[in-house]
């Protein structure tokens, strides 16, 4: 009687902000154990050499860019649990915030292939960290959202699609993939007045914990009147903080590789270039 094969297994791992030792041990394990690596395009060069005997195939998604559809990254994942015993799906920062895991993990039970999920660390937290300033502070800030605006194409294209959420409610706002519609966030933010106003701080960070990390210190209204449009890096993901508890920071970083640029009048620019695994 012939045995049919064992399907592999896959792990959805967590790459974590970008820094190569900001992945879990037990993330890092698996990319040494892996026969096949299906990897996001903000993965850093540093993160895929723990992948040191993976087949390494780039799926990830680009703003603006061609890319592969959802569809078929689910395709090769569940082709290849028949041709691989450990398979990993690296995906950049947590695999469950903003990550379309949901699809993924749908994808492989329903084809009968396990699949585990290993957290990291996401980018809002190492932000947080890298500042220097948490996102909660006690008096006030009791509430902290991640938002983002962006939406899959097949959602775009559906006119009876289900709106983003314009005005999310929270202390402390966090922005991800927010870089296109960072003024008109702001704006909306300062029209609702609640509870945030022109005065209120912003920090932008750009590739976090890399080497790229760069830092765009400023207020609401700075940012509602495009003065960030132009300081963006295109190439480079972008986090926009929003809240009261981030009112101290640019006062306190203090870091050895800082430097400012004083023809950004009214924001605060820092670049960190030693930051990196």
């Amino acid at each position: 009687m012939r045995t049919l094969p064992t399907l592999g297994k896959v792990y959805l791992v967590g790459a974590g902000p970008g820094a190569a030792d900001l992945i879990t041990v037990r993330g890092a394990r698996l990319l040494e154990q892996a026969d096949i690596v299906f990897h996001d395009a903000l993965v850093e060069p540093e993160m895929l050499e723990l992948c040191t005997h993976a087949v390494k195939v780039p799926v990830g998604k680009r703003c603006g860019q061609l890319s592969s559809a959802q569809h078929f990254i689910n395709k090769r994942m569940v082709d290849a649990a028949g041709q691989y015993q450990i398979i990993v799906r690296l995906k950049g920062g947590d695999p469950m915030l903003f990550g379309r895991a949901d699809e993924e993990i749908q994808a492989l039970k329903g084809a009968g292939i396990a699949v585990e999920v290993v957290p990291g660390i996401t980018a809002a937290l190492a932000a947080a960290a890298s500042i220097g300033q948490s996102l909660t502070l006690r008096g006030v800030s009791r509430s902290v959202a991640f938002v983002t605006l962006a939406q899959a194409p097949e959602v775009t294209q559906n006119a009876h699609a289900v709106l983003p959420m314009q005005n999310p409610c929270a202390d402390t706002l966090v922005y991800y993939m927010g870089r296109k519609d960072a003024a008109k966030i702001a704006q909306r933010l300062i029209d609702q007045n609640n509870p945030h106003t022109p005065t209120t701080p912003v920090q932008i960070m750009e590739a976090v914990s890399t080497a790229r990390e760069r830092l765009w210190s400023s207020t609401l209204g700075q940012l509602a009147q495009g003065k960030a449009d132009s300081w963006f890096e295109s190439s480079s993901p972008a986090l926009i903080m929003v809240g009261q508890a981030l009112q101290n920071t640019s006062l306190n970083l203090e870091r050895s590789s800082s430097k400012i640029d004083n023809g950004l009048q009214d924001s605060l620019l820092l670049t960190h270039g030693q930051r990196r695994a």
